[in-house]
This record gives C-alpha cells, structure tokens and sequence, in this order.
C-alpha cells in the first residue's frame, strides 16, 4: 500500500467517524418546538442559532472530504489496470465441444414379469 493509498483510508475514516459525530449533535427539525416551551437552547456554546448553522456547513465539508477520499480510492484502485474488452460471459466456460454426440435418453424397461390387469 502507498503512501496515497494509506492517506485516503485514514482521511475517509476520520471523515465518516466526524460526519457520524456531527450528525448525531445536531438538533432536528422537532427540537425547536421544545424550545418555544421553556426549554430553551439560547444557552448553547453557539448561541441560539449558530450552531445548527455551523454543525451544519461542518458536517457539508466532512461529507465531501468523505466522498472525495471515496472517489479517489476507486479510481487509484483502478490505475493501472488494462480494461478488458468482452463481455462478462466470455468468462463461462463453453458447453462441450459440438462435435461429440450426448447420450440419447433410453426407454424406460418393460418389467420382466407380466402385469396382471385388476379386474373391474
């Protein structure tokens, strides 16, 4: 693994662990009626509404960190590496050769005793 490589997956894990983390601070859409109350957020570290605006433009920048480092883990997976021309079912081997002949299926045997027929 290159040094590239290994930045990208520690970047992509620090990335997703903060947007988990952000999300789960911020409040949702239902919150605010608790507030109308008495139970009041003016007091938060952010005051009333700054923070749902700065959770929110931080947990945007991680989750596009996050995809860029998706990006570009697929396509440093993908260098240097010739693409193949076919299709997928080039890869299936092919039924036996059409000059060899399959069995044909046999007749059931007649049974060796007679059958007696039940009368009516």
């Amino acid at each position: 693994m290159s040094i590239f490589n290994t930045f990208l997956v520690v970047m992509q894990v620090v990335s997703a662990i903060a947007v988990i983390v952000l999300v789960l601070l911020q409040h949702g859409k239902g919150a605010d009626m608790g507030a109308a109350f008495g139970s009041g957020s003016s007091g938060s570290l952010f005051g009333a509404t700054g923070s749902a605006n700065f959770l929110s433009r931080a947990t945007g920048f991680c989750a596009t960190i996050f995809l860029l480092c998706t990006l570009g883990l697929a396509f440093y997976s993908r260098a240097g590496v010739e693409a193949e021309s076919g299709g997928v079912m080039e890869a299936i081997q092919a039924s036996p050769a059409e000059g060899t002949a399959t069995p044909a299926a046999s007749k059931p045997s007649e049974p060796k005793t007679p059958v007696q027929e039940i009368p009516k």
